[in-house]
């Protein structure tokens, strides 16, 4: 459907959006972008990664761009390195399952390749219809070249995924089935002209730099849901940390919420109580050492190569009056540990490479899923940082420790999974819930919230796809077997036992050098891992 409006814009008000993409992914943009020509100034750029992040950088110095639409691991890449919006085009769960049918009249054996994570829902529809699915991720075009690779060895002649992946495929000799839609592409063009308007109006009222989607804190206290008692002493030490400026240590299990607490802290907070003040986060385990310090303290022109013309405010800048929020603080490499104590101690941030220091006012909320102190016990992690950051504590509990909270999680998690999808709730939805409550509630849950989410999106998928289906404990059971397993200890934040004493490179050799499962055994990311099993091999 052509999106429209009541009146034809003039060119110089009209939003302006660029597309980043490459490869077929390029193509989409360029036919439907003539559908919004009467919307919006709307421009392609044909590159990737930091290829697109330098282009567009150094072209907002002197020219306005109001957002930017890109999908898959391309977005990911731009969406912390753009002052500008970045909305991520993503393929819904009937552009998978069509694809997946294309696929399928190829070979009975497919290859599913996804930046990152894995689709969990894959597996329970391969067993239920019958297809054969090998599933891998990526991180970079090299990672995705050796997945790809592999899996010709097996066996595989047909690979699902976006375009990179389709195109790497296409060389190796396999078919490519790609992933998007017309329809999930048409959704992020309306997106992005809701988000460029926003912009527009945000400039209007201010001659200060638009502060981007991603640096506002976009859940608050109420998407803290639960009446156990846990959740509302959660939500009254939000509340009581709010009116302090001091910093905030947050600890709890993957998947249980910290950021979603860390957001509620600041928009309870004074820094953004009614002044609309930066949120900034920053997953610390997720960017290699070399690239974090740039990120969080910025660079000065020539400071390395590559180096921005003219420099680069880092997130302490870019969070200035704000809060900046630092996910899986342990990851952080020691050396940068010494440099973050200094800027929280003197309350100002020297740029890479520069000697001018820049006075910020910050409030830092870090979080972590690890044990810190066992970590300094380690020699991994500072104490005077630890001190630093631990004014003020916040322990979140598990899901399997709130049980009275699971089912009301659950219908509105799969309500939300539903309308995603354009789909309405079965009016017996809630009493089908209920006869499925013991089920969820004998299950450990070691991914919290995130996982219990992750499941009723798989089970939404399956409702969108039969309507006259009813949710009834055997068939939630044969979407998600796992409900009726027992879930060993080791998901506890523990780490099992000979864990600590087992190297990175050790455990990637009993994973048969496999490093999405080695990376997920020992609970830390990809890049976490690679950086891990170099400090191994400079040791």
């Amino acid at each position: 459907m052509r999106h429209t409006t009541p009146a034809t814009l003039d060119s110089t008000d009209k939003p302006v959006i660029w597309t980043v993409s490459v490869s077929r992914l390029f193509d989409l943009f360029r036919d439907i972008t003539l559908e919004y020509d009467d919307l919006a100034t709307i421009e392609p750029i044909n590159l990737g990664f930091d290829d697109a992040a330098r282009h567009i950088r150094e072209r907002m110095a002197t020219e306005r761009c109001d957002a930017v639409i890109a999908a898959g691991s391309n977005a990911a890449y731009l969406k912390g390195r753009l002052s500008v919006p970045v909305v991520i085009a993503k393929a819904s769960g009937f552009d998978v399952l069509q694809a997946l049918t294309r696929a399928r009249r190829v070979s009975e054996r497919i290859g599913v390749v996804t930046y990152q994570n894995e689709m969990p829902e894959l597996a329970e529809f391969s067993a239920t219809f019958g297809f054969d699915i090998a599933q891998r991720t990526y991180v970079t075009e090299e990672d995705a070249r050796a997945q790809i690779n592999e899996l010709k060895a097996i066996g595989i002649k047909v690979i699902v995924g976006a375009g990179l992946i389709t195109d790497l495929a296409d060389e190796t000799g396999l078919t490519g089935v790609f992933v998007y839609s017309a329809a999930s592409i048409r959704q992020a063009f309306d997106d992005a002209l809701e988000v460029a308007r926003l912009t527009q109006l945000e400039s209007n009222r201010s001659r200060r730099t638009v502060v981007a989607d991603t640096l506002r804190a976009k859940h608050g206290l109420n998407d803290l849901r639960g009446d156990s008692g846990a959740m509302e002493a959660l939500r009254q030490s939000v509340v009581l940390y709010a009116k302090s400026p001091a910093t905030v240590l947050i600890e709890g299990e993957t998947g249980s919420g910290k950021e979603l607490v860390a957001q509620a802290i600041h928009r309870e907070s004074p820094r953004s109580l009614g002044s609309n003040r930066p949120f900034v986060a920053v997953n610390c385990g997720a960017i290699a050492e070399s690239l974090l310090e740039s990120e969080l303290f910025g660079h000065e022109e020539g400071a390395f190569t590559g180096a921005r013309r003219g420099g680069h405010a880092g997130l302490f800048e870019a969070a200035n009056h704000g809060t900046l929020f630092l996910d899986e603080i342990g990851e952080m490499p020691l050396a940068l540990q010494t440099r973050l104590l200094r800027v929280l101690e003197e309350r100002e941030v020297v740029r890479v490479g520069g000697t001018r220091p820049v006075p910020i006012n910050v409030r830092v909320i870090s979080a972590t899923h690890c044990d810190l102190e066992e970590r300094i016990r380690e020699g991994r992690f500072r104490p005077d940082l630890f001190y630093r950051l631990a004014v003020l504590r916040l322990t979140l509990p598990t899901l399997r420790a709130r049980p009275d909270d699971v089912a009301s999680l659950t219908e509105w998690s799969l309500k939300q999974a539903l309308a995603a999808l354009g789909a309405r709730p079965h009016p017996n939805l809630h009493a089908e819930l209920a006869a499925c409550t013991p089920l969820f509630n004998r299950y450990h849950w070691p991914g919290n919230v995130r996982e219990l989410r992750n499941l009723t999106e798989r089970l939404a998928l399956f409702l969108a796809s039969e309507p006259l289906q009813a949710l009834t404990p055997g068939f939630v059971l044969a979407i998600a077997p796992e409900l009726g397993r027992p879930v060993a200890s080791a998901f506890a934040m523990s780490p099992p036992p000979g864990a600590a004493t087992e190297s990175a490179a050790q455990t990637l050799a009993r994973f048969g050098g496999k490093r999405d499962a080695t990376a997920q055994h020992l609970g830390i990311s990809r890049t976490t891992l690679w950086r891990r099993l170099h400090a191994g091999d400079a040791n």
